[in-house]
């Protein structure tokens, strides 16, 4: 069955950094669209990035363009998410998910990561 576990969540002050990772396992990662979800305390899911399953095409959402980068590696299974320029708003938990930005709702998503920004 599918598997997706993501890890690199904790505490960043404020403008700092962190690099979530999700491993994927129980199906083809190589040809499958990966997509990074969040969700806010008391909010809906909000989908942050997809990247194709090749690599070579991204995309994000408005609220982290210029700060967050989607990435993967194929031969180890992972997908990545670079996180720069961390907001108090940017808080919540972080999924990943199989699927791109159109088809991640009927995808399958892990466990999730906590992301916490905090001064």
């Amino acid at each position: 069955q599918v598997q997706l576990v993501e890890s690199g969540g904790g505490v960043v002050q404020p403008g700092g950094s962190l690099r979530l990772s999700c491993e994927g396992s129980g199906f083809s990662f190589r040809t499958s669209a990966m997509t990074w979800l969040r969700r806010a305390p008391g909010k809906v899911i909000e989908w942050v990035a997809s990247i194709s399953s090749g690599g070579f095409d991204t995309s994000t959402s408005d609220s982290v363009k210029g700060r967050f980068t989607i990435s993967r590696y194929n031969p180890n299974k992972r997908v990545y998410l670079q996180m720069n320029d961390l907001k108090p708003e940017d808080a919540g938990v972080y999924y990943c998910s199989t699927g791109g930005s159109q088809t991640w709702t009927e995808g399958s998503r892990g466990q999730g990561t906590q992301v916490i920004v905090s001064s």
